[in-house]
């Protein structure tokens, strides 16, 4: 089965689709909720742990992250990051509360998973604060265009941020995004 270092990482890189933003006015919520939606639908793509006893281990993820209702701004995610023949169930809601975001990835940080404690959305990109009892980190996540993304992992060693897993990941239903968008 999979080590508990890759179950860690790898709900790390379910972060990928899990983004969360301070509110600093009515337009950095409506820029969030935009974000929210446009990460919506179906991405596929290989990562990397870059540091650390796995290091060298590549690992692929097939995710969907579906936008909350209306009146809520997050995401929630599903999906399977796989290592060879051994798959992984993936899973994460994010939530705003008040000005920021909270949630968790799996069973959050009381369980095998990891707790969401903050985050920005700025420029097309997500940076969300991570925590697991004493492991703090940080995932960054850049949407270069809608049809892809960009991920980095990173762990609090010290006073430094190290990153520990790379992840890049492709929208899955390009097509089906640019039919709908013709109608």
């Amino acid at each position: 089965m999979f080590s508990r270092q890759f179950l860690l990482v790898s709900g790390f890189a379910a972060a990928a689709l899990s983004l969360g933003a301070w509110v600093h006015s009515a337009d950095a919520g409506s820029r969030d909720k935009a974000f929210f939606q446009s990460v919506a639908g179906s991405w596929r793509g290989p990562g990397e742990i870059v540091a650390g006893k796995y290091k060298g281990t590549k690992f692929t993820c097939n995710l969907t992250g579906q936008a909350l209702d209306s009146g809520t701004t997050g995401v929630k995610l599903d999906g399977t990051c796989r290592v060879g023949v051994f798959q992984q169930p993936m899973s994460a809601e994010i939530t705003q509360n008040g000005g920021s975001y909270n949630g968790k990835f799996l069973d959050g940080a009381a369980g095998k998973g990891l707790d969401i404690t903050s985050g920005t959305v700025n420029d097309g990109t997500v940076v969300l604060g991570l925590n697991r009892q004493k492991l703090n980190g940080a995932m960054i996540a850049r949407v270069t265009d809608n049809k892809s993304m960009n991920v980095t992992i990173s762990v609090k060693v010290g006073e430094q941020m190290v990153p520990v897993i790379g992840v890049t990941l492709q929208r899955a239903d390009v097509d089906q995004m640019a039919v709908g968008s013709i109608q």
